[in-house]
This record gives structure tokens, C-alpha cells and sequence, in this order.
């Protein structure tokens, strides 16, 4: 994540973060899968920025989940909670 900071930390990244938020209900949507409904603070790109550039912002690479599946999808990145 340190070489996307900026973009992270941009207006434009934070504006999307939330609608996809908001398109989700607010709800992990790994959880979902599995009937459980758990609030989701953080928005997952489905292909990784630095695989994919171009589908940063793209909505359908963007799902909302919550911190321990996020772990889970990237067990690489030693567990750490990422704060936006």
C-alpha cells in the first residue's frame, strides 16, 4: 500500500470507498455468503491495484468487507487493521 498513500488518501479514493460502503448495506459481503452479517469498514479491490491500475475505481472490482476477511484475502499483509 505505500506506493498507492496518495491515492488512498485522496478525495476521490474516500468519495468511492464510501458509495461502495453504501452499495453494500454496510455489510461484509464475504460474510454474506455464508448468512452472517457483519459490519464492513473497509472497501477491497477483487484485483489488486498494483496487478490492475485501471480497476482501482472501477465498481465491480470494489466490495465492501470487514477487517477479518480482509485478512483473510490478503494473509500476506501479516493481519494489520488498514485505517482510511
Amino acid at each position: 500500500m505505500n506506493n498507492n498513500r496518495s491515492f488512498y488518501m485522496s478525495k476521490k479514493w474516500k468519495d468511492k470507498r464510501q458509495y461502495i460502503l453504501h452499495r453494500d448495506g454496510f455489510l461484509c459481503q464475504e460474510c454474506k455468503k455464508y448468512g452472517r452479517n457483519n459490519e464492513a469498514k473497509i472497501v477491497h479491490h477483487i484485483i489488486e491495484v498494483e496487478e490492475e491500475p485501471s480497476m482501482k475505481m472501477n465498481n465491480k472490482n470494489l466490495i465492501s468487507v470487514c477487517y477479518s476477511c480482509h485478512n483473510k484475502l490478503h494473509p500476506e499483509k501479516g493481519g494489520h487493521k488498514i485505517r482510511y
